[in-house]
């Protein structure tokens, strides 16, 4: 199986809405992203908490697929693409890692 982790900082405002808003939105859109991308085996969003450092990330994302080939599938599936151009406009930096298990 395919782990990848993905955090991204996000823009005190972007879009017209705050970071907890677009946080929010975010979020809802990763996670359904498990009904519409048939290779995404599973998916997790974490909101971190609003008392935490500056320096920390502010959304958290573990997906699980089957294989590399899944994994760049999903990087291409439309509805991907949909929830990461507004990801794009929100977002002031992201790491990712991903990795075998």
């Amino acid at each position: 199986m395919i782990k990848h982790i993905v955090f991204f900082r996000l823009a005190d405002k972007a879009e017209g809405k705050s970071k907890i808003e677009n946080a929010r939105i975010i979020k809802e859109g990763l996670l359904s992203l498990v009904n519409k991308v048939p290779c995404l085996k599973q998916i997790e969003v974490g909101l971190n908490i609003p008392y935490a450092p500056a320096t920390d990330y502010d959304i958290a994302l573990t997906c699980l697929f089957d294989t590399w080939d899944d994994l760049n599938t999903y990087a291409i599936h439309p509805e991907h693409l949909k929830v990461a151009a507004y990801i794009g406009k929100c977002k002031t930096s992201r790491a990712a890692c991903d990795y075998e298990i």
